[in-house]
């Protein structure tokens, strides 16, 4: 099997086994991301996940189910509005299963394709090996606004280390998706992964550098923290802007979140529910 698509497997199941221990009402709780409910995040992890396939299947398939979509979108729905109507009922423990069903489906099309092709994604075309990395980073990326909504704690594993390598490979689009230039050379990474390893990227430049933990980088990348509110050890301009706007992911540019608005809700989510 494809590596990637076994860790994208094994953050679906670190997400699904918090989401089987949800009430009926836990699903209609808004969590700190948009004000997204736990419904509309697996339903957009759903949707994510679908077009995904689509895309496996081909072109022209692909083009149709962005074409469904963006035209929903155009007629003035935003686009968790348009998300919601298009998955009508589908929500709870329904949708739990829906979505985990097609997840793996996903994974099992992902790890059989040849690892020189290419697919169809809302931004640039993508190799199999990062299209399936994007999927994971999504699932984890949405995945922690739960997690921090129901004070539950998600145990970081190694395989972050394939959200890290997009979040680094994603420097210049940062900057390009906002019609920025860049502001000068890919700044060295160094991280600490979960298992103690050490993970490096590019020059070792000193003078322009992020450093510390590889669980706070890939909150930081993924939008899901502020750099602020992270241990990040963050030198040099071009570390530095790109750390305030960093963004891993494809579709228009996203504002981080402000400092101290991400978080974990804490014990009280569990106490909520006793």
């Amino acid at each position: 099997m494809l590596p990637q698509a076994a860790d994208f497997r094994a953050e679906a199941d670190d997400l699904r086994e918090l989401l089987a221990t949800l009430t009926d009402a836990d699903w209609d709780r808004s969590t700190l991301f948009k004000q997204w409910t736990i419904n509309d995040i697996v339903q957009h992890l759903h949707d994510g996940d679908l077009m995904a396939s689509a895309s496996v299947a081909g072109a022209d398939p692909f083009a149709a189910y962005r074409a469904e979509r963006q035209a929903m979108v155009d007629s003035g729905l935003t686009r968790v509005e348009a998300t919601r109507r298009r998955m009508g009922d589908l929500t709870g423990r329904r949708l739990l299963s829906r979505w985990y069903r097609a997840m793996a489906d996903l994974c099992d099309r992902l790890s059989v394709m040849p690892p020189d092709a290419r697919l169809k994604w809302a931004g640039p075309d993508m190799g199999v090996r990062m299209f399936t990395t994007a999927r994971q980073m999504e699932t984890w990326a949405h995945g922690q606004a739960i997690f921090d909504l129901m004070g539950a704690t998600r145990e970081p594993a190694d395989r972050l280390r394939n959200i890290a390598e997009i979040g680094v490979r994603t420097y210049g689009w940062t900057f390009a998706n906002r019609q920025q230039a860049v502001p000068g050379p890919a700044p060295y990474v160094r991280l600490t992964a979960p298992s103690g390893d050490t993970w490096e990227w590019n020059d070792r430049t000193p003078e322009n550098a992020v450093e510390g933990d590889a669980l706070a980088f890939c909150q930081v990348v993924a939008q899901t923290r502020n750099v602020a509110d992270t241990t990040l050890k963050v030198v040099g301009e071009p570390a530095r802007i790109w750390m305030s706007l960093a963004q891993c992911f494809a579709g228009p540019p996203e504002t981080p979140p402000a400092p101290g608005t991400r978080r974990a809700v804490g014990s009280a989510a569990a106490a909520n529910r006793r």
